[in-house]
């Protein structure tokens, strides 16, 4: 089978496109024949320093959507079936013709959505599901401040709060406040010119945001702090905040850690099977025509790489995918 793979940790520019074996499922697997990959940054950022689980040649990718190949009869599966899986890291991934994957992750892919869209929603869609949707309590709330709106996760997180009827501000660079708007923020800060906590200030009239997402790092997360409001929630996906700058017992904050794919490692039936839940979900959204996949490009297998340069470069607004 073609695939992308390296022998050993290093940059993309270390990857190789190729032949490899095709691997073969065992008992609660499904071989899938893949059809669409998501390029994500955790694709190129954790094969730069490997992975102690991993054996050489490894594929690497996490986000695939294609037909099953082989199912065993303890899946629930069968030949032909469409499935779109946010698969484990540890183990050789989604860039290949054929991969293997845990069945219990694998979401149905509906008649109406197409392998592209089905992969386009995955990781970046998952986490912002699992954010917003599973981790924030929104009851109640009315105002939400989610970084890097134009990226994957900002994207899908501003159209799921607005769902929820919450009023969204996002950070995002100027020349991406139309396209964030358009997914449907109230406001848009531009972060390299603007004081953010100042701008959630005036426009929450110096309450705070009951709610962030964080998707930049540490230190925004602690600057995040200082932009809730009393007893508001901040998740990170990136680095959790130095709490130790809150006086206890005077902003009561909550703090969510949101970590998709560590619910592969958990090994905890009920983590790995919601993998699959919030990917349906999220699809059947799709197929209302109720969310946008965010689809910015589709590329030809030969190009993975490419694409993955322009991610690294944070050249791309939504999602690029790649077809096999």
């Amino acid at each position: 089978m073609k695939a992308w793979y390296i022998n050993s940790p290093g940059p993309i520019e270390s990857w190789q496109f190729g032949e490899l074996e095709r691997p073969s499922a065992q008992a609660g697997e499904l071989l899938v024949r893949v059809q669409a990959v998501a390029l994500n940054p955790v694709d190129y950022k954790v094969t730069a320093n490997g992975n102690p689980a991993w054996h050489y040649p490894h594929v690497p990718g996490v986000d695939l959507a294609g037909t099953v190949e082989l199912a065993s009869p303890d899946t629930g599966f069968q030949i032909g079936d469409r499935v779109a899986v946010h698969a484990y890291l540890a183990r050789d991934g989604a860039f290949a013709e054929y991969a293997v994957v845990d069945a219990r992750a694998a979401g149905r892919i509906p008649d109406a959505v197409s392998f592209e869209e089905a992969s386009a929603i995955l990781c970046a869609g998952m986490t912002a599901y699992q954010a917003v949707i599973q981790e924030l309590n929104t009851t109640d709330k009315e105002t939400i401040l989610i970084h890097a709106g134009a990226g994957g996760v900002g994207g899908f997180a501003i159209q799921l709060a607005k769902r929820l009827g919450l009023r969204v501000a996002t950070t995002a660079s100027a020349a991406n406040h139309d396209y964030v708007k358009k997914l449907g923020a109230d406001l848009a800060i531009d972060y390299s010119k603007e004081d953010v906590t100042e701008r959630v200030r005036e426009w929450t009239d110096g309450r705070g945001v009951d709610l962030i997402l964080n998707t930049v790092g540490r230190d925004e997360a602690t600057a995040d702090l200082g932009r809730l409001a009393f007893s508001g929630q901040l998740a990170f996906i990136a680095g959790g905040p130095d709490t130790s700058v809150v006086k206890p017992f005077t902003l009561a904050p909550s703090i969510h850690e949101v970590a998709l794919g560590a619910a592969h490692a958990s090994k905890d039936e009920t983590a790995i099977r919601n993998l699959a839940r919030m990917a349906e979900r999220l699809m059947e959204l799709v197929a209302d025509d109720a969310l946008d996949p965010l689809i910015a490009e589709v590329l030809p297998a030969e190009r993975l790489a490419e694409g993955l340069k322009q991610v690294q470069g944070r050249h791309v607004r939504g999602k690029l995918i790649v077809t096999f």
